[in-house]
């Protein structure tokens, strides 16, 4: 039998749900199961806060500007974990908008991809993806709507979909 293979998985809560939103935090899950996570402070122009997101995450804008780290230090970390990497997420329309503004602001080239995790599941995948999900968020602890959480149990639902097969 193979090895598997658990694919790099990105994952981005922020501060709303509209365009007008933008990253409080990031987490990367790697292939080697090294993680990274991150509170993003938000810059000045960064003023939408949406209370139901925020219920969501459970971060509030008091705890992000306390506790999140500059937009250059995150952009700067992202791309000395990831550069020259594909990274995948099941959110990747409003992920990538995400991460493409922390790295505008911050005024740094982003220097790995971001793609969608369905360019990487098969039909089987596809089809089984919410069944299998919902036994890997039954067996564990994690708090969900935390980036680096999110991104774990994405990639412990991939990897069990392809085991499945």
């Amino acid at each position: 039998m193979s090895r598997i293979t658990r694919p790099p998985i990105i994952d981005v809560e922020a501060s709303g749900f509209g365009s007008d939103s933008y990253p409080i935090e990031v987490g990367v899950v790697l292939t080697s199961g090294k993680r990274y996570c991150s509170l993003i402070n938000p810059v000045p122009e960064w003023t939408h806060w949406d209370v139901q997101a925020a219920k969501v995450h459970g971060i509030t804008r008091a705890f992000l500007k306390k506790n999140g780290r500059p937009v250059t230090e995150v952009a700067q970390a992202l791309n000395s974990l990831i550069a020259d990497k594909t990274v995948y997420s099941d959110g990747w329309g409003v992920d990538l908008r995400w991460i493409t503004k922390l790295f505008y602001t911050a005024g740094i080239y982003q220097q790995f991809k971001v793609s969608a995790l369905e360019n990487i599941l098969s039909e089987d995948q596809m089809n089984i993806w919410h069944e299998i999900k919902t036994q890997v968020l039954a067996g564990t602890k994690f708090k969900r709507h935390r980036a680096t959480n999110d991104a774990l149990i994405i990639q412990e639902t991939y990897t069990r979909t392809l085991m499945a097969q």
